[in-house]
């Protein structure tokens, strides 16, 4: 009987994997191009709950490009959460907004310039309630990773 290594101990239980990265990445694509199809009118929601569209430069690649994100709304702002299902790595745009932290979020029409900052471990502890009222899977999240999930706080600028 084999005996478990130190991180297999530490591992949360198993709360279900996310889906593969191609698989959101053909999600993304599809829900940007439907929500500007329709001029913004449609595709603002997520299993019901409200997305924003965010406008961000591409750390490696320069580009602007967009990505919906669960529309958490704070202080004039947003918060960002950068779960990705709960992976063990953070999103791919996590890296665009440490690097360019100047965005554009727009949601159901109304348009934001923000400036994005990660939060601090405190600042997460007391987000995390607002964060799991606007999204409930966040916490779900949180229980499939060992990683500590990043939190944006983007005010305007």
């Amino acid at each position: 009987m084999a005996s478990e290594t130190p991180s297999e101990a530490n591992a949360p239980a198993d709360k279900g994997s996310p889906p593969p990265r191609w698989v959101l990445k053909a999600m993304t694509r599809m829900h940007v191009a439907l929500h500007r199809m329709t001029g913004g009118r449609l595709f603002n929601t997520l299993t019901g709950d409200d997305v924003c569209f965010v406008t961000m430069t591409g750390a490696k690649s320069g580009r602007r490009l967009t990505v919906p994100l669960m529309y958490v709304p704070h202080s004039g702002g947003v918060l960002l959460v950068a779960s990705q299902g709960g992976a063990p790595r953070n999103p791919v745009w996590y890296n665009n907004l440490v690097q360019h932290p100047n965005i554009d979020v727009n949601h159901r029409g109304q348009h934001m310039a923000l400036k994005a900052r990660l939060a601090s471990g405190e600042e997460k502890s007391a987000l995390w309630p607002l964060c799991d009222q606007h999204y409930a899977p966040y916490a779900d999240y949180r229980a499939r990773t060992t990683r500590d999930i990043p939190v944006f706080i983007c005010e305007p600028t």
